[in-house]
């Protein structure tokens, strides 16, 4: 008998959310040409009332709630915001409820051999990772990003659409590449760090540092950025302390 669907939310119904539906509804179309059943049924977004209601509505996806609702409900589930500290404390409260998160590949996406993905990440269609590449829980690889071989991606990393780090890079937890930056071969991107759209980076950069520009330099610190309005407290404990001892998923 083949498998059911899994159910699933997105918590977040603001771009970034809706982006993730195209992901989901991507994989489960290409299992259904492959002759497969659906991976996923969806069942609507949790969101705290802050998203626009009208391309939400557009996609004919319901709204179930608050993100509260998450430890109430029997489903897999993917984050929807950008910001990685809150997407920290929303996996602490789903961990802390025994949620599991979903892991997606983008069937255009291109993973090469030797690629573990942590749980909750989403390489998104275009992305390419070549080999011996491991990421955080929740790492994002949006539109048309790029690893090359041997990077390690920390947990809530966030590469932007057409981010590129050539090979040996290691990038810190909840640290932002943003669109279009390249980061230069056997460097190393601290935690919290913001990089900014456009940016060459070809020293290392401190955690919490902010750099701009080509060669990228620094311009501000990142703990004092305004944050999206989440309607999610401002602290919670170390997420990692709550989930399996297992830190990757492969996915093949």
């Amino acid at each position: 008998m083949p498998d059911e669907p899994r159910p699933l939310v997105i918590v977040g119904a603001d771009g970034h959310g809706r982006e993730l539906l195209d992901v989901v509804e991507a994989v489960n179309a290409a299992a259904a040409a492959a002759g497969g059943p659906a991976r996923y049924a969806f069942l609507g977004f949790l969101d705290d009332g802050c998203a626009d209601p009208d391309p939400v509505a557009r996609r004919g996806a319901p709204l179930l709630g608050g993100p509260a609702l998450l430890g109430q409900l029997d489903a897999d589930y993917l984050i929807g915001y950008g910001d990685a500290a809150t997407r920290a404390r929303i996996d602490h409260h789903a961990s802390v409820h025994g949620r599991r998160p979903a892991t997606l590949v983008h069937p255009r996406a291109s993973l090469g051999g030797d690629v573990r993905l942590g749980p909750g990440t989403v390489i998104c269609a275009l992305a390419s990772l070549t080999t011996n590449i491991r990421t955080g829980r929740h790492v994002i690889v949006d539109v048309a990003a790029s690893v090359a071989h041997d990077c390690r991606l920390g947990d809530y990393v966030t590469m932007a659409p057409g981010a590129r780090l050539s090979g040996g890079v290691a990038v810190g937890a909840q640290a932002w590449i943003g669109s279009q930056a390249s980061v230069v071969g056997r460097r190393r991107v601290g935690d919290r760090a913001v990089v900014g759209a456009g940016a060459v980076v070809t020293d290392d950069i401190r955690a919490a540092e902010v750099v701009a520009g080509v060669p990228a330099r620094p311009i501000d610190a990142a703990p004092g950025r305004p944050r999206p309005r989440t309607g999610w407290p401002d602290t919670a404990p170390d997420p990692r302390g709550a989930v399996p001892a297992e830190r990757h998923a492969r996915v093949d």
